[in-house]
């Protein structure tokens, strides 16, 4: 049996929602197997008391840590220095880190030099250098639109898509998006849309859901820059609209 990628799941509690563990635990469970799972704060806090009921139902160890000086915060640190012992000692294959804190930015890039992929899960305050250090950085506000509800009028709710003209006024994200077709285009100008994919993470964090989209596929066409063929399908591809107007 092939062995599945070892995950160490990091919680900076003081930065993070006790109610959207289970989706940044599933999304994790699509990578490989978060054996080591570990959230840090001083849990004698009263803001904290969220993640009582929430740390031992999902095997979560809590890593208490007390503020020695008021204003400075001591859980950032010893996440810090757990991370490096485990990046060491036990090799994970991949680290989450949920967190909305950009002081972690020099610890993701360390991680990522050693060879770990790094998967960070925040809000969308989250500073962009936090986010554009990780391998994928995921809005956790997105993974619960994303997620599947019963009533069909919630659901419809709980989507909020970034709409096609708003989506071409990101000239960084259209950018980006067009140079990765273009890289991942054969001879005829279309490109399957998992090798656009795989050529945009090898640069980016960049992740559809943040955009309201689950795939990149449906990304790709809300915007009306690009043409797709063979939507839903396992052979989905990409062209540049432009390339084709003679």
């Amino acid at each position: 049996m092939e062995r599945k990628p070892q995950i160490a799941l990091l919680i900076d509690a003081d930065n993070a929602p006790a109610s959207s563990i289970d989706l940044v635990l599933n999304e994790l469970s699509a990578l490989g197997e978060t054996n080591i799972r570990r959230a840090y704060g001083n849990w004698t806090k009263p803001e904290l008391s969220g993640w009582a009921s929430i740390l031992h139902d999902r095997a979560i160890r809590p890593m208490q840590q007390h503020d020695p000086s008021r204003g400075k915060n001591a859980s950032d640190m010893a996440l810090v220095v757990d991370a490096m012992s485990l990046l060491h000692d036990v090799h994970p294959e991949v680290f989450g880190i949920v967190s909305s804190d950009a002081d972690f930015t020099p610890l993701v890039m360390h991680l990522r030099e050693q060879g770990a992929a790094v998967y960070g899960f925040g809000e969308p305050k989250t500073p962009k250098a936090f986010r554009s250090a990780c391998s994928r950085f995921v809005f956790i506000d997105k993974l619960a639109e994303a997620e599947p509800v019963s009533d069909a009028s919630a659901a419809g709710a709980m989507t909020v898509k970034v709409p096609g003209a708003k989506l071409r006024q990101d000239t960084g994200l259209v950018r980006m998006l067009r140079r990765a077709v273009s890289s991942a285009a054969g001879e005829d100008g279309w490109a399957p849309v998992s090798a656009v994919g795989q050529q945009i993470g090898n640069q980016s964090s960049f992740d559809p859901r943040n955009y309201g989209y689950v795939k990149l596929s449906a990304l790709l066409k809300a915007m009306e820059l690009f043409d797709v063929q063979n939507e839903g399908q396992p052979r989905v591809a990409v062209r540049e609209r432009r390339a084709t107007k003679q």
